[in-house]
């Protein structure tokens, strides 16, 4: 929170003084006016990454439905929202719009374009699904990896209508942090990076395919984010199988039968038949599987999954239910959606607003006229004095133990800065119902201790300075109170 004006108010009134600047130029008042509808919209999440990186599968599980890829609609950035109904519709360029059909499946439906993607700039799918019901998630076309002069153009366009983003990656190697680094060409993105999770989205992968290949990409995740050039670009970075997740959120009885039938075969008798995806087809399996059956499980799980689920079967995963929350578990979603509600979803606001100071930036930049300069100065103030995005790197940074905090100091740090809420009462660790006198003592008190640790000399300087925005944010706590605000 900010102390005096909240970041999303400030944000507001700069969108309006744009306006007012720019008043003869109907064009750039009508994308400013964009802007200020999109504060009260849904959270904008991209998906993005490069060439079979796992977006759609990702997408996929997150909403816990084979809903993405839209067939033929490559180049094409889709738009999933929520509705009560579902529905598609595609946006070509010079035309108007065009309802598509919509086909349902057991396990979610799909959507074919009919006709030449390279006309389509965009397609919104409706899908009533509670995982839609604060987030719009797009998936966006390949991010290529080589930027020519520092420009990405799908990048470009993905941190423009985007207000936060999922950028998915095998390994995180150069050519994805050099991607994410042209979003820093601004002030906006060098003062608040905080708007991009970095995906390893082929966990399952990782290991060379081994069972323990989902806990090896986790570690080689916290290994990424104690990189500081993947850091400054990123507010987290999360291993994840988006084959793994999904298979585990789709999973039917029958898909559990047929694994529990291949899980009565010894481990190593199984494995023989898992060497390869046509072993697995068309070898003589020691129990009775039928090919449509096998073939279903190998589109569904993948070699990898295969041999997890039935390995979590032996080992007392023994129900469809069981062994759906184990594989949603180990796949790394829910670390993942976690990480989205913390850093994204709660913090929706902030993010919104940031998204608004940088197209108040670009266009300050792009189109400069008389009075410009006070406003590129005032974008800068409002950066400068934006506390929610201090609390947002410090609470990644303290649940990845970057800071040395003991445990019980990290878990108070984390709450007072909103990890557990962004109210106040979830803030400050007290009853929903506290009385303003309560929350009072207890903003108080917790204000004095952290200033003692920001203060103290024999302290490193990252536990000093993490301390100061736990100060900052018990001021604001303590000024909300005296406003009036619960």
């Amino acid at each position: 929170m900010t102390v005096g004006l909240r970041l999303d108010e400030a944000a507001w009134g700069l969108l309006h003084q744009a306006i007012e600047l720019y008043q003869d130029n109907p064009r750039a008042v009508g994308q400013l006016r964009h802007q200020v509808a999109r504060l009260e919209q849904p959270l904008r999440i991209a998906v993005a990454g490069p060439w079979r990186s796992g977006k759609s599968t990702v997408l996929n599980a997150l909403m816990g439905e084979e809903v993405a890829p839209v067939e033929g609609a490559d180049g094409v950035f889709t738009w999933y929202e929520d509705g009560a109904q579902p529905r598609a519709t595609a946006y070509p360029a010079g035309q108007p719009p065009q309802e598509l059909a919509v086909v349902k499946s057991a396990t979610g439906m799909r959507v074919d374009l009919g006709w030449g993607a390279g006309e389509v700039r965009d397609i919104v799918v409706r899908w009533p699904t509670r995982a839609l019901r604060q987030v719009t998630l797009i998936d966006t076309p390949a991010v290529t990896g080589g930027a020519e002069q520092g420009r990405v153009p799908v990048m470009e366009r993905v941190l423009r209508d985007a207000d936060a983003v999922l950028y998915l990656t095998r390994d995180g190697r150069d050519s994805d942090l050099r991607v994410l680094e042209s979003g820093r060409e601004s002030a906006v993105g060098q003062a608040a990076p905080v708007n991009v999770i970095m995906v390893l989205s082929r966990a399952d992968e990782t290991g060379g395919g081994r069972i323990d290949g989902l806990l090896t990409a986790r570690q080689l995740a916290r290994r990424h984010y104690r990189d500081p050039r993947v850091s400054a670009v990123c507010v987290n970075v999360v291993a994840c199988s988006g084959a793994v997740g999904l298979a585990g959120r789709v999973l039917s009885e029958s898909d559990f039968a047929a694994l529990a039938v291949l899980a009565r075969v010894p481990r190593a008798d199984l494995e023989a038949h898992l060497l390869s995806a046509d072993r697995f087809l068309r070898g003589e399996l020691p129990v009775r599987l039928d090919p449509e059956v096998r073939a279903a499980l190998l589109d569904r799980f993948g070699l990898f999954g295969i041999r997890l689920a039935t390995t979590l079967v032996r080992t007392g995963f023994d129900s469809r239910v069981k062994l759906s929350a184990e594989l949603i578990r180990r796949s790394g979603l829910t670390e993942l959606r976690e990480s989205m509600t913390r850093c994204f979803i709660d913090r929706r606001d902030t993010l919104k607003a940031r998204s608004a100071l940088a197209a108040v930036e670009a266009l300050l930049r792009a189109e400069p006229v008389r009075g410009a300069d006070e406003l590129v100065g005032a974008v800068e103030q409002i950066l400068a004095g934006a506390h929610e995005f201090r609390e947002l790197r410090l609470l990644v940074a303290l649940r990845n133990s970057r800071l040395g905090f003991d445990a019980e100091l990290a878990t108070e740090a984390q709450r007072l800065i909103g990890g557990d809420g962004v109210g106040l009462a979830a803030r400050l660790g007290v009853e929903h119902e506290a009385t303003v006198q309560r929350l009072w003592e207890v903003a108080a008190d917790a204000q004095w201790r952290w200033r003692d640790r920001a203060e103290d000399p024999l302290l490193p300087l990252a536990q000093r300075r993490g301390a100061q925005v736990v100060v900052r944010s018990c001021e604001g706590m303590l000024a909300e109170l005296a406003a009036g605000g619960r």
